[in-house]
């Protein structure tokens, strides 16, 4: 009897360790809840919900096939090598395989579950899965982890011109084992359940995304290149809640996309290039997280940042994360987020900048907030986007470049349609003041918006100052 350890791979298509397990016989499946391991980790009451509502669909399918669903609970990770020895011996397993997850705590569980089981005399065996390349594979000249996503993906595209990774072959029906699943619970203690609307913009289940991957392939993945920074416009594939989860996998995003552009990756259609490069992207960090575990452990890339002369301002930051610095790209942007539980990538820098330049307050303040309120959130491209952004991380921006979220509104919602849809109270101002902060009082009592909480010339001013001050500092150039 094998089992399949499910974690964030919540799918029966295309899931390396589930075709593995049973290739080798009959097999069961066994996902563990640990809510207090999700706490500590900030994961979002809306990303747990996801992950309940994925399951009870993954159950059917599982059925479907005669393999049963096991669901368990633990408090923390240190008590799932314990809890999985457990299940192996109630139910006679011979092999546990799972696919690999990346960072220092999912690190630290896998090695204690693997040694534990192999000291009992059961096998265990990890799959390369959430990820194209297993890292470690891809590297300098020198044998180092990447610390610039540019030479990280031209190593990427030679090895796709000489080895594609293929989808996992379809898995088939076995005999009935004779084992009752268990049910999947409605929620989890210290979880509130999301809105319903929020649930109704994040359908469940692998049919939904396929659907949403074959939608936006065959809709809009030519003209992405340009919409993608459009928040007005439906112009991404708005699939990183099932990619966090593994409802869909890259390789799955990855030939979908091939198949719209004849097999081409790095020619052809530009929307498909631009969309390949952004699953590039989520390889590169987490690469990022095994190769410079220090950014698992809430610390900058860059270590001589870690100097930064940060403000302590609970009001500026709680104005931010409510969406009131009277900035309408800003709040918009906050209030898409708290309502549902994902924000546009183009306004996730805008804000990420403001937070950690123009109010000089420490990006990990931000990347928390995200984590608690994402329902794609993810550690590795959560912590990589605002080390981005607040010049911390790798590749990062270079500490001079500051957005102007004023222009950036002006650029990327020219007709402001994406504030009015947020900001309701802004929706009768005219197409070029409503991009701007509200300076007169007259138009804070009639609108209701809050005028800006800070000056963006002095304040930029303020964040040069500061990222100089390090003495350390190496220009990053232009």
């Amino acid at each position: 009897m094998q089992l399949i350890w499910l974690r964030n791979d919540l799918r029966v298509d295309d899931n390396t360790a589930l075709a593995a397990a049973c290739q080798r016989g009959p097999t069961v499946a066994l996902w563990v809840a640990s809510p207090g391991q999700w706490l500590a980790h900030d994961d979002a009451p809306c990303k747990v919900d996801f992950w309940l509502r994925n399951l009870r669909l993954l159950r059917q399918s599982l059925a479907a096939l005669n393999i049963p669903l096991l669901i368990r609970q633990v408090d923390t990770w240190e008590d799932v090598p314990q809890c999985v020895l457990d299940v192996c011996r109630q139910h006679s397993i011979e092999a546990v395989h799972w696919n690999e997850e990346y960072g220092i705590n999912e690190t630290r569980r896998d090695e204690a579950t693997r040694n534990l089981l192999q000291h009992a005399g059961i096998g265990a065996t990890a799959h390369l899965d959430q990820l194209l390349f297993r890292p470690g594979s891809v590297l300098t000249r020198a044998g180092q982890y990447f610390q610039v996503f540019s030479q990280f993906k031209r190593v990427c595209l030679e090895h796709l011109h000489r080895s594609l990774p293929s989808l996992v072959p379809p898995v088939r029906s076995q005999e009935m084992l004779g084992i009752h699943g268990d049910a999947i619970p409605e929620h989890i203690e210290g979880f509130e359940a999301p809105s319903d609307a929020l649930r109704q913009h994040w359908p469940a289940g692998e049919d939904e995304a396929r659907q949403r991957l074959q939608r936006f392939v065959d809709e809009t993945v030519e003209d992405y290149a340009q919409l993608r920074d459009l928040p007005a416009k439906a112009g991404t594939s708005q699939l990183s809640p099932y990619l966090a989860a593994g409802v869909v996998s890259p390789r799955q995003c990855l030939h979908a996309a091939l198949g719209s552009n004849r097999g081409e990756f790095d020619s052809g259609s530009v929307g498909v290039q631009t969309w390949v490069n952004e699953l590039l992207w989520r390889e590169f960090y987490k690469h990022t997280l095994v190769g410079y575990p220090r950014v698992s452990r809430h610390r900058a890339f860059r270590p001589h940042t870690e100097a930064l002369p940060w403000r302590d301002a609970p009001g500026d930051l709680q104005a931010w994360k409510e969406g009131r610095t009277g900035f309408p790209i800003i709040d918009a942007a906050m209030r898409q987020l708290l309502h549902t539980g994902w924000m546009h990538n183009r306004l996730r820098m805008i804000v990420a900048m403001f937070l950690s330049k123009n109010l000089l307050i420490d990006w990990r303040y931000g990347e928390r907030h995200f984590m608690r309120h994402l329902i794609d959130g993810d550690l590795a491209a959560n912590n990589g986007g605002w080390q981005w952004s607040a010049s911390t991380g790798t590749d990062a921006v270079p500490y001079f470049r500051i957005f102007n979220p004023v222009t950036q509104s002006q650029r990327f919602d020219p007709k402001g349609m994406f504030i009015r849809r947020w900001l309701p109270e802004l929706k009768g101002r005219d197409d070029k003041s409503i991009h701007y902060p509200v300076k007169s009082p007259d138009l804070f009592a009639t609108n209701n918006y809050s005028g800006p909480i800070v000056d963006l010339d002095s304040s930029r001013q303020r964040a040069l100052e500061a990222f100089k001050s390090l003495s350390s500092w190496q220009d990053q150039g232009a």
